[in-house]
This record gives C-alpha cells, structure tokens and sequence, in this order.
C-alpha cells in the first residue's frame, strides 16, 4: 500500500493513503540501517509503501525517489543532516526586519539550499503594519536587491490580513514550505490561509527579540482551493550540507553569472587573479552582502566547524 508522508511527530508518521486513509505509522526496524546520512530517514511529503498490523497502524517499508527536498546542517553534531521536507513544487520563506530580525545571511543560506535542488523561493516580507519609516526603507531595499537577483519578493501583514490574496493565488495547486524563524507569523498566517485551523500563536522575546517555538512538528495541511502547504517548526539556523566550495558560486545566481568570466575555471572569487566575481562586487553589480554571505557559506564546507 502506497501514501503521503503528511505529518512526522517525531517517532510517527501520519500517511494519507491513496485510497485517502489516514494510518499512524513507525519506521521498519532495520530502515535507519541503510545509508541514509540524517536525523530523519522519512520527512513529510515523502511518498512512502507500508505494510498494515492488525491493530490498524502501519510499518513504513520504502521511500519513493525524491524530485527534491529542503535540508540543513542539523544541530546534533553527531548527523549529518535534517530534511525539511521533500517533494515540493515551491517555497515560502517568511521574513521579518524585526521581532525577530532575518538576516540576509540566513535568507541567502536558505535561498542556496533551495537553489542546490531547483526549488523555486518567494520571499514573503511579514509584519509591514510595525516599521517605521527607517526600517521600512530597510525593507525595500531588500526587496529591491532580491527582485533584482530573480526572486519574488512580496510584503504582507499576517496580522492585518494585508497582501495575502496574490499568496492565495501562488498556493492554489501547489505544494509549499513555509519555513523561517520561530516568530515571524507563520503560524499567524496559516490559520488565515487554512479556515478552522487554530493553531497557536508564540509572544516574542522582549529581551532577545526572538520567536518562541509554538510548532514543535512538520504537517502537511490542505487548502480550501486545492494545494497543500508544510507548516514546519521555526528554524534559529540554517547550516548548509554536501556544498563543495567550488560548488557554491553555482547557487547564487549573480554570482553564477560573473563567474564565467573570470580567469580560472576553479576559481572560488575569495584572492585569484583575474576574479570577475571579485570585480562585479567592488563595481556593486553584486551586493556586498550577497558575497558576504557566499563567503560564510565556503568557510562553512571549508573548516568543517558543523562537523565533530
């Protein structure tokens, strides 16, 4: 019997069937055996084959191919990875200039993740009802910056209901991962998004600025207008996995482009001769915080500091 991976507690899984039966299900004894470098061998979205028990849960057998998934650097040293979920047509990621703040190393961190397995990203721009005039400034010069790379870039406020009727048309028919920090209003959004939800909703930090975890769970939720999103546990930081340093420039598309001209086919824009990549940031074609962030991510795969 083949299902859905919709909903990964931890140490279950929720599979909808194809027959649209909803069966509790554990891992086969011996599944985290194979080479399966990650805390978790089966994420929502996952198409899976179980074997019923008597008493109506299920055994997971098998994993389907992947088109693709999301994953990061997980924060047990001891793994090499967790994937956020697999099997998407598209994501969300939702950013917010304070209460939480995003930096742009962590949207540019996950937007090369993305990138790495040709996952088209939105960037959705939260809580516009509480900038001032400052930091709304901030907020379109993101805007601008990442509009001008090839991402959509949307503002909206969850809280006011501002903005969301063109993310209902970009959800219709899709599968969609909202991901970013605890806080910034994904779970605000989603009981907006998904009538009669009621999920709970975190307070932020008044000393750290920091969301309080109020998901604690990956699911898979179904749109009155057909489609699903993936409402996942908000993310503190996004480490990258399997990147080789002269791999990375390939997932910034900027940074991709420029690259073609420089003088060596392996040159990795840090200090070589003749550096087109190096050239177009000091003549701004590229944002000095894209490179910035480029730059962490190579020290990351370079110096192994998420590695034991």
């Amino acid at each position: 019997m083949e299902g859905l991976v919709i909903k990964n507690t931890g140490s279950w899984y929720l599979v909808r069937t194809d027959d649209q039966r909803n069966i509790e299900c554990r891992i086969k004894g011996n599944f985290r055996l194979k080479d399966i470098r990650s805390t978790n061998p089966i994420a929502v979205g996952d198409r899976v084959t179980i074997i019923l028990n008597e008493d109506g849960t299920g055994v997971i057998t098998n994993i389907s191919d992947r088109k693709n998934y999301i994953i990061r650097r997980s924060s047990n040293l001891s793994k090499q990875a967790h994937i956020i979920a697999a099997n998407l047509d598209q994501c969300f990621l939702i950013v917010t200039i304070k209460k939480p703040i995003t930096t742009t190393v962590f949207i540019d961190r996950f937007l090369a993740s993305a990138e790495a397995y040709r996952i088209p990203v939105s960037l959705i721009f939260n809580k516009i009802d509480i900038y001032d005039e400052e930091e709304t400034a901030y907020l379109d010069a993101l805007i601008n910056l990442y509009d001008h790379i090839g991402y959509a870039s949307y503002k909206i406020s969850a809280q006011n209901k501002f903005g969301l009727d063109i993310l209902n048309e970009k959800l219709t028919g899709k599968i969609t991962l909202l991901s970013g920090h605890s806080g910034v209003g994904k779970s605000t959004l989603i009981n907006i998004l998904v009538p009669d939800m009621n999920l709970k909703t975190g307070s932020i930090s008044d000393y750290h600025g920091k969301g309080m975890h109020t998901t604690t769970f990956s699911e898979m939720l179904e749109l009155p207008q057909g489609g699903f999103i993936i409402d996942t546990p908000g993310i503190k930081g996004f480490g990258t996995v399997d990147m080789a340093p002269e791999e990375i420039g390939h997932y910034f598309p900027e940074i991709f482009k420029f690259s073609h001209d420089c003088r060596f086919n392996n040159c990795i824009h840090i200090n070589e001769r003749g550096c087109a990549v190096r050239e177009a940031v000091e003549k701004h074609y590229i944002s000095e915080s894209r490179y910035r962030s480029y730059l962490n991510i190579i020290e990351d795969e370079s110096d192994g500091k998420y590695r034991k």
